[in-house]
């Protein structure tokens, strides 16, 4: 294994370590709506982005503790959520809203997820290198036909601040989260054409990109990507 394989993998078990660490104060933080961010824009946006579509069946991939399964649940549509931190996933079941499943992204990519539906929603979860390449290339396996894929995430030319516009691992922080968060997580950050390219490999190309601002700022505070199955994948089985 070469050595940038190395720290990749290290970083991978880095995101899922933070996330055990900090299970407690996430779910805390999102209930009580402490992410400025999330309260003036990205919650309604992803909402929004999802409904467009009215999906009657969603996974929500990286669930967290289950906010917009619940929000989804609200609105009748039937909801799947997954994610590979067991207390996050039982402070979703005990709130309710949908299904919750335990399982890593590897997990996914294998198979494992016995479920389709129609639209595959990652919201902010999508943090890795390899697993989330792997990851997405599942995605089609999990969507009936005419199924989408939407994503939630940093946007990318304002994430990428001063450093250079290329993917790469990029140093985490919890800056603004408050003293109880420790052990930021790295992450993987992508550029527009990077994340492009992600999607077209595995047959889920672009059908429509949109970047969620502040209504005071005017600066975008995410990138949402819509991808649509190619023609011929997802359709068999089931």
């Amino acid at each position: 294994m070469g050595e940038a394989r190395k720290m990749s993998d290290a970083s991978e078990a880095a995101i899922i370590e933070s996330w055990k660490l900090n299970a407690a104060p996430w779910t805390s933080a999102v209930r009580e709506r402490r992410i400025d961010s999330r309260r003036r824009v990205t919650d309604a946006a992803i909402l929004e982005a999802i409904q467009a579509f009215q999906p009657k069946s969603v996974i929500d991939m990286g669930c967290g503790e289950g906010w917009l399964a619940r929000a989804l649940a609200e609105r009748g549509v039937d909801v799947l959520g997954v994610d590979a931190e067991p207390s996050l996933v039982d402070e979703a079941r005990a709130l309710g809203g949908g299904d919750f499943r335990t399982m890593s992204y590897a997990d996914i990519a294998s198979g494992k997820l016995d479920a389709k539906a129609d639209m595959v929603v990652c919201n902010f979860s999508l943090l890795g290198e390899r697993s989330v390449e792997l990851l997405v290339r599942a995605v089609p396996a999990l969507l009936l036909p005419r199924g989408v894929l939407v994503v939630q995430t940093l946007h990318p030319r304002e994430a990428s601040g001063e450093l250079a516009y290329e993917d790469g691992w990029r140093e985490g922080s919890w800056k603004g989260f408050g003293p109880e968060f420790s052990r930021a997580a790295p992450w993987y950050f992508r550029t527009f054409e990077g994340w492009a390219r992600l999607f077209e490999e595995a047959g889920l190309p672009l059908i429509a990109t949109y970047a969620p601002a502040d209504a005071e700022t005017g600066k975008p505070m995410s990138a949402i990507f819509v991808c649509a199955i190619s023609h011929g994948e997802g359709e068999t089985g089931g």
